[in-house]
């Protein structure tokens, strides 16, 4: 068995970090469905404005609002503004064929993409 990308939301823009909030990741409900993500699934987030990488779960955003919001303590190292990947992972025996949204800089849904290595992003 071995670890492989489920789905992906590509170059997402953190919309508010609230370290007063108990903990996750708030992500629009609209986005979670376009990129299979269910609520307290576990999830690594990549923020490609500083490099740092954490591990969190997801809470449901209001669908159509575009949030990407960091909280508790993933809003120290994720700040509002940051691009950001979301990605969640599958054990299994093949690959699975992954889920890779790509929005725009209002977290709006523009195209899936098929993603090759060494190809570049959007």
């Amino acid at each position: 068995m071995r670890f492989f990308l489920r789905s992906k939301i590509h170059n997402a823009t953190v919309t508010d970090a609230n370290a007063d909030y108990v903990g996750s990741l708030t992500i629009d409900a609209d986005l979670m469905e376009k990129a299979d993500i269910v609520e307290h699934e576990k999830v690594l987030v990549v923020d490609n404005t500083n490099g740092a990488r954490l591990e969190t779960y997801v809470i449901r955003g209001e669908r159509g609002s575009g949030d990407i919001c960091a909280n508790g303590a993933a809003s120290h190292l994720i700040k509002k503004g940051h691009r950001v990947i979301i990605m969640t992972f599958e054990v299994a025996r093949k690959a699975p064929r992954s889920r890779i949204v790509l929005v725009d800089r209002r977290n709006r849904f523009v195209k899936f993409l098929n993603e090759k290595p060494g190809s570049p992003a959007g």
